[in-house]
């Protein structure tokens, strides 16, 4: 952005002179020690910052009444951005979620008791939530922390939620073109009212233009989705377990997958949680955008990738993408499951952009370290060359570990792992072994039934209900890194089937004592055998072949434990719940687990 003309800058310094209070705003400068932006006592006095509110227009009319959609927007600055012409870089976090919810009610969401391949009993949507007016803040995240380091703290409400116009979307090209609008006006590209309709212009004079990004789950997704249009200015982004693809997000190789703990969810079923927005154009959104996009597109039936959710998955959109990445996200995430920042991270460091990965071993969100957050932000938006491109690309969170102590380590997936193919054999019904060869020999029989618990499978000594092969008692720890593939084998009596594979470790003890039981999952629909775009039923009797990923993960097995590959069919947390009774068969011959362990084969040491 450019300065003020000549004529002001004369007439600010004449002013400032006769005040002394001004002289002092003027004189004062964001301070910087060992690369960071450090707390300064005259930016972090909160009764002297100036908190207003507007609307910025947008380029799209997302509720089709025929004026472009205005978005939400508030602003707390330092007053020295005022009083002393200070110009200073924005952290900009946006979200659906500023102006309340409609609650997580299971009665409203999709009823998971149905046979596969069939249509889905009629959902009742989520009650109506009454529109709430905040002004002028909408929202206080943020603010203690960055603006008394020198940093403006922005917000806004995604389209059709709070005081944005537009329809909500979920993930369609409205909720990517909102912040891009925001980012577009602090620089100066975009107009900016006082109020939604008509009002005074309103300037962003107080800013270098440079913009960060950052928050956690939905909050976390929008700064994906603002970097993949290219917008200049946004120069980083700090997301926090982002959902990268609602595809990903609602399904799993082919498979109706739920999110963890919202089983029933859907894309439609977030629409009605979010949708905030003005009562006027509710009406239209509905029609237009839940009961004829989603409906048309979201496909419960078969779960095939299409269009629709081709549009809504990121990872499509990355060409402009140049925004310096620093992606965080939980190993035991099974809500926002790690492939969603993993599948981002990996493409944005093949682009050659400024990238870095926070991985810890909790559940959904926590973010970086506050002084790993602060370095980036400092190299990006102040340009303070404090060595971060030279730090480590990824800080792992070890299992004992606070979250504030992660391991440093060159790259994720760790570059010394090397896949080592370990091959089922014997009783799965018991307790089979997992052994480093190329192929098993005999078959394996499954009898589904989704009342069991995937946990209670992994616990018991015996059951029809899975197939369970483990490796010998480690002799040394296992370090596991990246992404580990299953190849299966199998043949159903029915034409449509669940199929769901855990790594565990055993002794299986849940969330015991601070250990994990759970490894790893991945869940996949053998209808989509060929690819994820179309299904085909299965012939009875008739083996299939599929190769699917699990999730990302980073972990170290400690000597005496034991690595379990678990093979079932539903599962009673996250697919589609049909009536029992439904039998798999596996080809031991043609199944085998090929895991990324730290060290190759060298490193996959047991008592065998």
């Amino acid at each position: 952005m450019s300065a003020p003309p000549v004529r002001i800058r004369v007439a600010l310094a004449a002013l400032t002179a006769l005040t002394p209070s001004l002289l002092s705003a003027q004189s004062i400068e964001p301070v910087f020690e060992n690369g960071q932006a450090q707390v300064v006592p005259a930016f972090a006095d909160s009764t002297s910052w100036i908190r207003e509110d507007l609307w910025v227009e947008t380029d799209f009319d997302s509720d089709g009444d025929g004026r472009m959609d205005r978005v939400h927007v508030d602003v707390t600055r330092p007053r020295q951005t005022e009083a002393g012409g200070l110009r200073l870089p924005v952290i900009y976090e946006s979200s659906p979620y500023y102006a309340g919810t409609a609650g997580a009610d299971l009665d409203y969401f999709w009823n998971v008791e149905q046979e596969l391949g069939e249509d889905s009993p009629v959902r009742t949507p989520l009650p109506n939530i009454p529109q709430q007016s905040r002004r002028p803040v909408i929202s206080p995240s943020h603010v203690r922390t960055w603006v008394p380091r020198g940093f403006i703290v922005v917000h806004s409400s995604s389209p059709g939620t709070g005081l944005s116009q537009g329809c909500p979307t979920v993930g369609g090209a409205n909720e990517s073109l909102a912040p891009k609008a925001v980012i577009d006006w602090l620089n100066g590209r975009a107009k900016g009212w006082t109020a939604p309709e008509g009002g005074e212009e309103v300037v962003a004079y107080w800013t270098t233009g440079k913009v960060g990004m950052t928050g956690t789950s939905y909050n976390g997704t929008l700064p994906v989705a603002a970097a993949t249009t290219g917008v200049e200015g946004l120069e980083a982004i700090i997301p926090i377990a982002p959902n990268t693809s609602y595809y990903h997000y609602y399904r799993s190789h082919g498979l109706v997958r739920s999110p963890g703990g919202y089983l029933g969810e859907d894309v439609d079923v977030l629409f009605d949680f979010i949708y905030s927005g003005p009562e006027d154009r509710r009406e239209w959104c509905r029609a237009q955008v839940r009961d004829g996009e989603m409906a048309r597109g979201q496909d419960r039936k078969t779960g095939d990738y299409n269009d629709f959710w081709a549009g809504r998955d990121y990872l499509n959109h990355m060409e402009g993408f140049h925004a310096a990445l620093l992606m965080s996200h939980g190993f035991n995430d099974w809500n926002v499951m790690p492939e969603h920042s993993f599948r981002i991270y990996d493409r944005a460091r093949s682009m050659g952009v400024p990238t870095m990965v926070y991985y810890h071993q909790g559940g959904h969100g926590g973010g970086p370290p506050l002084e790993m957050q602060n370095r980036w932000f400092t190299r990006y938006l102040f340009g303070i060359e404090n060595g971060v491109e030279q730090d480590p690309r990824a800080w792992i969170v070890r299992e004992d570990a606070g979250r504030g102590d992660p391991t440093p380590y060159e790259d994720y997936p760790n570059p010394a792992a090397r896949s080592v193919v370990l091959a089922p054999s014997g009783n799965g019904n018991g307790i089979g072994r997992l052994v480093p060869g190329a192929a098993g020999s005999g078959t394996g029989t499954v009898i589904d039934d989704v009342s069991i618990p995937g946990g209670d499978l992994a616990a018991s000594a015996a059951s029809t209900a899975r197939l369970l092969f483990a490796t010998d008692p480690l002799t040394a720890p296992l370090h596991i890194s990246g992404v580990a593939r299953v190849r299966i084998r199998l043949a159903a009596d029915r034409e449509y089937a669940n199929l769901s594979v855990w790594l565990v470790q055993l002794p299986w003890q849940g969330e015991a004592r601070n250990i994990e039981s759970v490894v790893t999952r991945g869940w996949a629909d053998p209808a989509n055998r060929n690819e994820p775009t179309t299904s085909a039923p299965l012939v009875p009797g008739e083996f299939v072949d599929l190769a699917f990923s699990l999730q990302p993960d980073d972990q170290i097995l400690p000597v005496g434990s034991r690595l379990g590959l678990m093979i079932f069919s539903s599962d009673r947390e996250f697919t589609l719940h049909p009536d029992p009774g439904t039998t798999l068969t596996v080809d031991l011959s043609g199944t085998v687990l090929e895991l990324p362990v730290v060290g190759g084969l060298q490193g996959f040491s047991t008592g065998n």
